[in-house]
């Protein structure tokens, strides 16, 4: 929940020359175009779709949120390419977000081609097809854990105020046609992408690497002017910070590559952000050791941490940013925990308690 020195709201992005949620199928390099499609209630204001044109037809990266407006975005932005829907071959996703899957799981049924997903997102796909039977909010037991017990209990008053009628669509979260299982390469025409598994900011997480064109498919793993949230994961993950860290560090040993993330600018360097990455969460995990000696559970920690770019006090976060913020937390304690810097134990009303090791 912080950022690099260019804020995403003011980062124009270099091939467009403009702000980097501008309307257009920007061309990154020969036969590879970026497409920004708009986000509804998101801060983030919109998610760059790749499009990959081969001899045989298109291969997009992600898809974007099933909405109306980033549909019809899409399809206008591929006819300027001179494409269309009917030439789409294939979605390689990065991971189960909505923003990311939606879209492309819709059009892959409609047009009867691959959308494909890694697989340790099986999980979070096989809940999300049976909301149904979820009796409150999925991420409520993690803030009661974390010690945010009014949280819970907001965010569970937005559950209760959802009647089944008004759940998403089933098409949206279909499973995929393919899992991606581990590191594995996968041609696109004649570019050959290297699937790397980078969980952390969700279980199943994938960026693809066209190495001979020094380009990095990032999705949510590496953002240029933000970190990923890390702790929203439903079902919630063990050690997610500890996955995500090393996951970067996996990254970091490939090649500096150029940055094509989902949010925000093209970026020059893998391996700077990732450095930048890697320091921030060091600098985080030393903050929450030392405000064990304080507190003792994560919404406290989170109340002692400054949050966002402005390093906003948790107070005057609103109520959805709060809970992440405390979610985000209690990862980077249980990381504290994983290291032997600290100890955890759980009381009967199931709140993670934390102490420093000495």
């Amino acid at each position: 929940m912080t950022s690099s020195s260019t804020p995403t709201a003011h980062a124009v992005s270099p091939d467009s020359g403009e702000h980097w949620t501008a309307e257009g199928a920007w061309r990154v390099e020969e036969g590879i175009y970026r497409i920004p499609l708009p986000l509804p209630m998101d801060g983030l204001k919109a998610i760059n779709v790749y499009v990959i044109a081969t001899d045989d037809g298109l291969v997009l990266i992600d898809g974007g949120w099933s909405i109306p407006v980033a549909r019809e975005l899409l399809d206008r932005c591929l006819r300027d390419i001179g494409a269309g829907f009917a030439d789409i071959r294939r979605f390689l996703v990065t991971h189960i977000h909505r923003d990311h899957y939606t879209l492309a799981r819709v059009l892959g049924t409609e047009l009867g081609v691959d959308v494909a997903l890694g697989r340790g997102e099986e999980p979070a796909i096989r809940a999300l097809n049976n909301l149904e039977a979820l009796t409150e909010n999925p991420f409520a037991a993690l803030l009661r854990t974390a010690g945010a017990f009014d949280l819970a209990e907001l965010w569970n008053r937005g559950h209760d105020d959802v009647d089944h009628d008004g759940l998403p669509d089933k098409a949206w979260w279909e499973y995929p046609d393919s899992w991606l299982e581990r590191d594995h390469e996968i041609q696109v025409g004649a570019r050959t992408l290297d699937a790397v598994e980078t969980p952390g900011h969700t279980p199943g997480h994938f960026v693809f690497a066209d190495q001979s064109a020094g380009l990095l498919f990032s999705g949510d793993h590496v953002l240029p002017t933000i970190t990923p949230s890390i702790g929203f994961t439903f079902p919630a993950e063990e050690q997610p910070l500890g996955d995500f860290m090393g996951s970067l560090a996996k990254v970091r040993a490939l090649p500096d590559l150029k940055i094509l993330p989902a949010h925000g600018p093209v970026a020059p360097s893998s391996h700077t952000r990732v450095d930048e990455l890697l320091a921030f969460h060091e600098h985080r995990l030393a903050q929450c050791a030392r405000a064990l000696t304080q507190v003792r559970n994560s919404a406290e920690v989170a109340a002692t941490l400054g949050w966002t770019r402005h390093e906003t006090a948790y107070d005057k976060l609103d109520e959805f940013s709060r809970g992440m913020a405390a979610m985000e937390t209690k990862a980077h304690l249980d990381l504290l925990v994983a290291r032997g810097q600290a100890t955890r134990s759980v009381d009967g009303d199931a709140v993670a308690w934390y102490s420093a090791t000495p």
